[in-house]
């Protein structure tokens, strides 16, 4: 049996290419999501006002083909191929795929890549829809470049795992940045989501918030609609594989290790503690200072003075001594 190809390290060459990949790179704070949107085989209009209408609640984050693409069909095997090399080579882990067909009218696919793999997709079919351009000035009330707060109406996006998937992916499809916080005036626009009761359609609603005087510190807000409002039809879906999922879900660990024998003061300084063995002074070698040293070449030169001094009047005597006896 052939073993799977080995995964090849790129090195790059140049700073630039060095910079692509430092930013492809994993990060503890990801980047906001990019979204490839693309065309199938067949398209119908109002496929495409949506997917225009979905270009500019993405903004900047969007990047949109304007040709066809038949290999593109992510729910056959194989035809997921062509769409993970675009993602790939676009840097996007998002996308959404818009066709039509007589089986499957004005057919709707989003989903989402790990590592540029398909991660998992939902099929939506719309049912009715109304673009940006429709509502006229409400839309000019909200930036499209800031952050929308989601409202997501009833217990069924908890409870069904079809609709908790469909939760999670309209929330990775249009959460954007993440941040700690976020200025009032900054939240300016809502996304609602519900399902209708009878027909099980999922509703998606946008609306921009005027903030009026109301006497108190915190405003009274106004909800005015801005589109797009769009009526999704639940379709097929798939599922991320089990090991691909285990290993998108794997959580970094932050916890520093501990380090031993150091800790803090009062002061918020850090204090260590150092464990030294027992010493013996006689047999270290230890350096002598100067002024040791110093007093050592003054004592010696007193030595050899004073031995030089005994060594003269020695000398002397011993002469004297000599003329006397030969007298």
């Amino acid at each position: 049996m052939a073993e799977p190809p080995q995964t090849k390290l790129i090195k790059p060459r140049t700073k630039a290419g060095k910079r692509a990949l430092e930013k492809r790179a994993p990060k503890l704070v990801e980047d906001p999501k990019r979204a490839l949107l693309a065309f199938g085989n067949k398209t119908s209009q109002v496929v495409k006002d949506v997917m225009t209408d979905l270009q500019k609640l993405k903004g900047a984050d969007a990047l949109k083909f304007s040709r066809h693409n038949a290999d593109m069909r992510p729910f056959e095997a194989g035809g997921e191929a062509a769409l993970e090399m675009h993602c790939a080579r676009n840097n996007c882990s998002l996308f959404a795929l818009g066709s039509h067909q007589k089986k499957r009218p004005h057919n709707l696919l989003l989903g989402r890549l790990y590592d540029f793999r398909l991660y998992d997709m939902v099929e939506f079919g719309v049912a009715a829809s109304r673009s940006v351009q429709s509502f006229g000035g409400g839309a000019a009330q909200a930036q499209l470049g800031n952050k929308p707060s989601f409202v997501f109406v009833g217990d069924v996006f908890e409870t069904d795992p079809a609709m908790r998937q469909v939760k999670s992916l309209l929330l990775d499809y249009f959460r954007g940045r993440q941040v700690d916080t976020i200025n009032l005036a900054g939240l300016d626009r809502v996304l609602f989501v519900t399902q209708h009761p009878h027909t099980k359609h999922v509703l998606l609603r946008q609306y921009s918030v005027r903030y009026k005087k109301s006497g108190t510190r915190v405003p009274r807000m106004e909800l005015t609609e801005m589109g797009p409002s769009l009526d999704l039809e639940v379709r097929r879906s798939r599922q991320p594989p089990p090991d691909l999922e285990k290993e998108a879900c794997r959580q970094p660990k932050l916890d520093k290790k501990k380090q031993k024998n150091v800790g803090s003061d009062v002061l918020e300084g850090k204090v260590g503690r150092i464990y030294m063995p027992k010493q013996e002074v006689d047999k270290m070698a230890l350096a002598k200072p100067k002024g040791l040293k110093r007093e050592r070449r003054a004592a010696a030169a007193e030595a050899r003075a004073a031995k030089k001094q005994r060594t003269a009047g020695g000398a002397a005597g011993g002469s004297g001594g000599g003329d006397g006896e030969s007298e």
